[in-house]
């Protein structure tokens, strides 16, 4: 996997902008198809704001097709699993005959898609471990951390998996390849599931408002230790200090809104399930009760459906 990677970053929101954008400013070869605000971005470019680094790709290379694209090396999904319908026309183009997927979406049930439509031996998975908002099309704001875990779908990490995760430190991005990637999405999810839900359903606040509401804290913590017992029951064991952990991180956010509130406060679709309702059936299949996280994802699903 040479410097000279082609790679195409489809969805060109937060974190596509930003992981996509660190791989630009790195020297490598980015095209990023843009769904929405093509104009200004093809204008002013993307631009990186934060506390730790700013940088503007002011030539980024935008598209508004995937054919004007072509076929590349890398394929960067960041879509929202809500639009996982629209990769069956948006990823064809862009694949030739050894053209890795990498999704760095949020929950269970993306890599599965891809494998089923384009080939699992094609897919790697992403766990993104950052906080950022999209301010406007091409303005991102970085708000706190920003590593990255990489892994394959099928099987232990490959040469490829570490090449890429080499490609990724070059730019800037700390990166590190993991074992077993189901075992890190469902890590993952012990903050998803609690933070990203009690954000919109306790009427649109803060991770600093849950924090500091005893009860919603207890009712977050509660939350976390039922994903710690699904993902045990799905066969992963996650560490004794994981929920522990969290928390800490969480403290360092400040008043962080997190993606499923800034969808929900813009009025559009939620992940529903591919963070809620896919690790509850997972984890029900295999015998586990989890009786908060169905109540979370029932009054999710409501508040979602409101609004249709």
């Amino acid at each position: 996997m040479a410097d000279s990677l082609r790679i195409a970053v489809v969805g060109a929101g937060a974190i596509g902008s930003f992981y996509g954008g660190k791989l630009a400013v790195g020297g490598r070869d980015v095209h990023f198809l843009v769904r929405g605000g093509f104009d200004r971005i093809k204008r002013s470019g993307i631009r990186i704001r934060g506390r730790r680094e700013n940088f503007h790709i002011a030539d980024a290379q935008v598209y508004q097709t995937p054919r004007e694209i072509g076929p590349c090396d890398l394929v960067l999904i960041t879509l929202k699993a809500t639009n996982n319908d629209a990769m069956l026309e948006l990823i064809p183009p862009l694949l030739h005959r050894r053209t890795i997927l990498l999704t760095l979406q949020n929950g269970l049930g993306n890599e599965e898609f891809l494998a089923q439509h384009f080939g699992a031996e094609r897919v790697m998975g992403g766990l993104c471990f950052i906080c950022l908002n999209r301010i406007s099309p091409g303005l991102i704001e970085h708000l706190d951390h920003g590593h990255l875990n990489l892994g394959e779908l099928v099987g232990v990490a490959k040469e490829r998996t570490h090449n890429l995760a080499r490609q990724f430190s070059q730019c800037g991005v700390e990166c590190r390849v993991v074992e077993n990637l189901m075992e890190e999405h469902w890590h993952k999810l012990v903050w998803n599931i609690p933070f990203n839900g009690l954000t919109v359903a306790a009427g649109g606040i803060t991770t600093a408002n849950i924090l500091r509401s005893h009860s919603l804290r207890s009712e977050a913590i509660a939350l976390m230790n039922e994903v710690v017992v699904g993902a045990k029951s799905c066969g992963y064991s996650l560490p004794m200090d994981v929920v522990v952990e969290q928390i800490k991180r969480t403290e360092t956010m400040g008043a962080y809104k997190p993606s499923t509130l800034l969808d929900f406060e813009a009025g559009r679709a939620l992940e529903i399930e591919a963070i809620w309702g896919e690790p509850l059936r997972r984890a029900q299949a295999n015998g586990a009760t989890m009786p908060r996280l169905e109540e979370l994802y029932q009054r999710l699903k409501t508040l979602d459906a409101r609004r249709e």
